[in-house]
């Protein structure tokens, strides 16, 4: 009998609004009927867009996939900010953003652009002392972050209708899209957070060639499983 491949495979989905990268990972895992299935970069609950699943031999792919640019679309609002620098907390009114121009938007921009230190928002996955920080956060407990070097390839101003930002953002592994909206409005002087985020492209991985998680799941199960 001739010894079968071990099984792998690559998929790209649209992740939806509101799922975490872990529930879609769940959800194909059940779907695949293994456990070696991983994501290869998170999204956070509120935004949409490219996530890359790894199932089987292919887990042992993520890091590469994880290392790679990322391209984002969204929303900046500014005049207002949250705990988060997202819409997951409360919007609190910080400064009238009326005088803002474009102008001063696109030199923000610019201070936020290139090779940078940035420090991650308390709201994140990120570990400090063997504990997840949105963990802490979430106790009212306060984690000291340390900047970290991160490169903002473009952010791009796409329109600007006061006080919605809206912007296009190539960056590297470990950018943290809601700490460009908190530092955007420390420079503005007007506080800032993020309204809408959508992440477009992972490396040569685009957005247009991703599946709907509901189409994805459809596709698998009416497909044989042996080779699994």
């Amino acid at each position: 009998m001739l010894q079968q491949e071990p099984y792998g495979e690559v998929f790209l989905v649209n992740k939806p609004y509101e799922w975490t990268s872990f529930d879609v990972v769940k959800k194909l895992r059940n779907a695949l009927k293994i456990k070696k299935v991983g994501h290869a970069g998170t999204l956070d609950p509120l935004a949409t867009g490219l996530l890359i699943i790894c199932a089987g031999k292919m887990t042992k792919s993520i890091d590469s996939y994880m290392a790679q640019e990322k391209e984002y679309t969204g929303t900046f609002i500014i005049g207002k900010t949250t705990e988060s620098f997202d819409l997951e907390k409360e919007i609190i009114e910080v400064a009238d953003p009326s005088h803002i121009t474009l102008e001063d938007i696109k030199g923000a921009a610019l201070l936020l652009s290139g090779d940078i230190m940035q420090i991650p928002p308390m709201h994140s996955a990120i570990k400090v002392e063997g504990k997840r920080v949105y963990e802490s956060a979430r106790k009212g407990i306060e984690v000291k972050m340390e900047p970290r070097p991160v490169r903002v390839s473009v952010f791009e101003i796409t329109s600007f209708k006061n006080p919605e930002i809206h912007f296009r953002i190539v960056c590297s592994k470990g950018t943290y899209i809601r700490s460009l909206a908190r530092d955007l409005g420390e420079i503005l002087k007007t506080g800032a957070y993020m309204s809408a985020l959508c992440r477009t492209r992972i490396g040569d991985f685009k957005l247009e060639d991703a599946e709907e998680l509901n189409n994805l799941i459809e596709k698998i199960k009416a497909r044989p499983h042996e080779n699994l």
